[in-house]
């Protein structure tokens, strides 16, 4: 039902309404925006017909059928670095300028927050005029209330300038200060609209744990983020899980690592409800925890292993190693499930081809356990983790790898991946900065082919003066800023 109050904004997705809506954080936003008395959103989504290259018609809100120009603020919600280009589209087809300097008080003041911003936001200053950085779950209602306040627009962006944990570009440069952290009596987030039409179809989702205890070299989310895990006992998790929900998604970066995890799933299955968890660790599928999956609706096991070979593991500070993965196999047979499902990373720094002939040899062995399926992704090298500035394997490099490991598993496993070359593409722009996004709306202009993104990316600055920025932390805890040199990879990185 569309709220009427005082002052309305846009909250937006730069990804189609089944992939917005299946957001835990983003309808965590709507949600506290909506609570607020003067205050209120409507949501608008990238168009389902949008194609990478294409300006589709342009987006109207859900509930109120109005366009992004209509609204005083527009807050996009951005997971990771490819959705820029759905952003862009976005405030295009709305008849916005996507540039954040070819804007004016005429126009929308553009805010934007999101997983993105724990990792590299900095892209986003060529778009945005605001950037929350890091937990938003009471940091951007009060954004919202001062552009809701404030005299005029160069007003709100002195002001908010001056909030901690609110990048303005305007003001800052590239200059981006420290991520926030919610208050924990605040969690756990939770949806407050479940709908048949997304990914995750009338699922209701809550979170069970916030951040993750683990080391992962190559995750944002790692220990040493936002005060490492942060978990939510079990009793509050079960209090807020509606009696009708017949479907629930437990969320979170290390869901399996919650202590009570087990219980959390039994007693939803008792309560006749089928249970979805958005990560499993392998080093923790026991038979019980297995068997309370099964009884949860769980037809495929899935879990990572991340990379090829214990060694290339080792360089991931990962703790799942064969024997784990092999029990999983094992627990997933013992109970009936169908398929164990493992996502593996390709193009790892360190890895070689003999990395991924041991992990066809040993994927071969787990098949004469259980069918098994493999994703694969190519690795790609995150700001503000202990890979980050590590280079992209290269395109020619993953697929080869990629191609042997499908020839060693010919007739043993499923073998799907993900794109090599639209991993590069995810991978400048994770260690670029506004050159590279303005780039990215160069290759949509041209069509948003993979070429147009290549040559796009070949006409920036030159490689030679380009500095990449990284944050540190000082002995009193302050971000600070320094530059080094970044080089280009084979690939044109």
């Amino acid at each position: 039902m569309e709220k009427v109050a005082p002052f309305t904004l846009a909250l937006a997705y730069p990804s189609p309404y089944r992939v917005g809506m299946s957001s835990l954080g983003y309808l965590q936003i709507y949600k506290q925006i909506q609570s607020e008395p003067d205050m209120a959103c409507e949501r608008v989504f990238l168009d389902d017909d949008a194609g990478s290259g294409s300006i589709a018609d342009a987006p109207q809100s859900y509930e109120g059928l109005r366009g992004l120009d209509t609204f005083p603020v527009v807050a996009f919600s951005v997971a990771y670095e490819l959705e820029l280009a759905g952003m862009i589209q976005m405030l295009e087809a709305a008849g916005l300028p996507s540039s954040r300097r070819e804007r004016d008080a005429r126009h929308p003041v553009i805010v934007a927050g999101g997983p993105l911003t724990f990792s590299n936001p900095l892209p986003l200053a060529a778009f945005a005029d605001v950037v929350v950085m890091g937990e938003a779950d009471t940091l951007a209602v009060e954004v919202f209330r001062v552009l809701r306040d404030a005299a005029d627009r160069d007003a709100a962006l002195t002001r908010l300038a001056g909030m901690p944990h609110v990048f303005v570009p305007e003001h800052h440069g590239d200059a981006m200060p420290s991520v926030a952290q919610c208050d924990d009596t605040l969690l756990p987030a939770w949806s407050p609209i479940r709908t048949p039409d997304t990914e995750l179809s009338d699922m209701f989702l809550i979170e069970t744990e916030r951040g993750c205890s683990r080391g992962c070299t190559y995750c944002v989310m790692r220990r040493t983020t936002n005060g490492g895990m942060r978990v939510v006992p079990m009793e509050r998790v079960l209090e807020l899980v509606p009696e009708d929900a017949t479907r629930v998604g437990l969320v979170g970066a290390a869901v399996s690592d919650h202590p009570k995890i087990v219980e959390i799933v039994e007693s939803l299955v008792a309560r006749g409800a089928g249970v979805g968890l958005s990560s499993l660790r392998p080093d923790r599928l026991k038979d019980r925890f297995v068997a309370a999956l099964k009884s949860a609706g769980y037809k495929t096991l899935t879990t990572a292993m991340d990379g090829a070979s214990d060694r290339v593991r080792e360089i991931l500070d990962r703790r799942a190693r064969t024997n784990h993965l092999e029990h999983a196999a094992e627990m997933a047979r013992l109970h009936g499930i169908h398929r164990l499902k493992l996502y593996l990373m390709l193009g790892v720094p360190g890895e070689t081809d003999e990395d991924v002939d041991e992990c066809a040899a040993f994927v071969t062995k787990l098949s004469k356990i259980v069918p098994v399926a493999l994703t694969i992704a190519p690795f790609c090298a995150k700001r503000n983790t202990p890979l980050d500035g590590q280079p992209f394997a290269g395109i020619d490099v993953v697929d080869r790898r990629l191609d042997r490991l499908r020839r060693g598993l010919k007739g043993r496993a499923d073998v799907r991946a993900t794109s090599a070359r639209w991993a590069w593409v995810e991978y400048v722009l994770a260690q670029g900065g506004v050159p590279e996004a303005l780039a990215v709306r160069e290759a949509v202009h041209a069509g948003g082919r993979f070429a147009d993104y290549r040559k796009a990316f070949e006409a920036r600055p030159s490689r030679t003066t380009r500095t990449r920025l990284f944050v540190v932390k000082s002995e009193a805890g302050e971000g600070r800023r320094h530059t080094r040199w970044l080089e280009p990879s084979a690939e044109g990185g």
